[in-house]
């Protein structure tokens, strides 16, 4: 479980270095479907893979419920404010599933949940960043740390059968401005980094009112891409409304 905890830790220890991540979909006709953020870090692993392998670094391939860990940590968690509860619990329909090897500098996070109706999963990406919540702080053993920080955004979705869309808000715009410079100094490093959507929708696109928007030759799949710190500056720059055809 150490183990596990240092990995969970590390991915916060991702969202502020190179990432590239993406944000995939599924919609079904009734509503239900898919949603996972997952990203590929093996470019962090180059960088980092030969101290973990001095360090005895094992490799990892993992499925955490979140769910089952809550209830395992309920006792430690019921120390917590209700605020720092409230947090944990955006966590509980998530799993991860987490596959690191140094030696093979293979590092890679798939953060995902199904849903009856996808305001389930309204905030995912500050999800994905609270798991770090669990990392090795007071060596593992309860919960807080960098993952329990309180989120300056949030992300909601809709979706009425016709009509889908994303939008992002900010909710604190002091603390907003306060993460956008402490990220000054890493703008060139995050320079390269991306975030994607990738949404697969019941029937095709008719419209949908973003720019640089692509779509699969089936016209039901979505893709829309933007560069990280063009997100982290602007939350909204991801807003999506997207219709279907009847």
């Amino acid at each position: 479980m150490k183990t596990i905890h240092k990995i969970l830790f590390l991915v916060f220890t991702v969202l502020l270095g190179a990432c590239n991540f993406t944000e995939e979909m599924y919609l079904n006709e009734d509503g239900t479907g898919k949603l996972s953020i997952n990203f590929d870090g093996s470019e962090l692993m180059e960088m980092a893979g030969e101290e973990m392998m001095k360090s005895d670094e094992k490799a990892v391939d993992s499925l955490i419920s979140f769910k089952d860990l809550l209830e395992e940590k309920k006792d430690s968690i019921a120390q917590l404010s209700p605020e720092e509860q409230a947090k944990l619990k955006r966590l509980e329909p998530f799993n991860m599933h987490m596959v690191m090897n140094p030696e093979e500098k293979v590092m890679k996070f798939d953060l995902f949940s199904e849903f009856t109706k996808v305001e389930e999963v309204n905030d995912a990406f500050n999800a994905f960043q609270g798991a770090s919540t669990f990392g090795p702080d007071n060596g593992g053993d309860k919960p807080g740390g960098l993952g329990s920080e309180e989120p300056t955004t949030e992300v909601n979705y809709t979706f009425d059968k016709k009509t889908f869309s994303r939008k992002a808000k900010i909710l604190d715009e002091v603390l907003f401005q306060q993460g956008l410079d402490s990220l000054q100094g890493a703008e060139m490093f995050l320079s390269g980094s991306t975030y994607t959507l990738k949404y697969h929708f019941p029937r095709r696109v008719k419209s949908a009112n973003v720019e640089g928007a692509t779509f699969s030759a089936d016209g039901k799949t979505l893709f829309l891409e933007v560069g990280f710190m063009e997100l982290m500056k602007n939350p909204s720059a991801l807003d999506l409304e997207v219709e279907l055809e009847d």
